[in-house]
């Protein structure tokens, strides 16, 4: 089925016509994709930091050596929260239990918009704290950003989520401003 979405794009008529089911179906896959990349990744950094092999998940090395080819300022930051105690513990809990918790948020489509955004703020600084760019500007980080802001534009969490659920609770019906943190 061809669904048509009349808009305007810069201030000029469009019509764009689209495949309603396998839009879908795109979504929903890039959203367990992406949320299984994340979970797998927050699992493995916690799973160091609870049972602590030889060497437990420590963000400190790339805050103050992996971002020397940052912008000055973002790399005075990153090195300063490498080196600042509470900080980096803070950040050493919070890196991996955030990679886990926009995982399963986008695994399950529950707080879609949510998890994606914090999703893509992480790859911001993952992108940005690694922007060498000796290989050209696209990078895995880049594309991440881009998945999330595709998760947040056409409300992934809708399809076939929990999102979809909790949207028709009374407390969504009530507040109308959650809907931007579902979807």
């Amino acid at each position: 089925m061809v669904e048509t979405i009349d808009t305007t794009r810069f201030g000029r008529p469009v019509a764009t016509d689209f495949s309603g089911p396998w839009s879908s179906y795109v979504m929903v896959f890039s959203r367990v994709v992406v949320g299984w990349w994340l979970l797998a990744a927050g699992l493995e950094k916690l799973s160091t930091l609870w049972y602590g092999p030889s060497r437990p998940f420590s963000a400190a090395g790339w805050l103050v050596h992996g971002t020397t080819a940052a912008p000055g300022w973002l790399h005075a930051f990153l090195a300063w929260v490498g080196t600042t105690g509470w900080i980096l513990g803070f950040t050493n809990v919070a890196i991996p239990l955030g990679e886990f918790l926009i995982g399963l948020g986008l695994l399950f489509g529950a707080f879609t918009r949510l998890a994606s955004f914090f999703g893509a703020f992480l790859m911001f600084f993952f992108y940005l704290g690694g922007a060498a760019f000796a290989n050209g500007y696209v990078t895995g980080d880049l594309l991440g950003i881009l998945v999330f802001m595709q998760l947040i534009v056409f409300g992934a969490g809708r399809i076939w989520g929990v999102d979809a659920v909790l949207e028709r609770t009374d407390f969504v019906t009530d507040h109308a401003w959650t809907r931007y943190l579902l979807g």
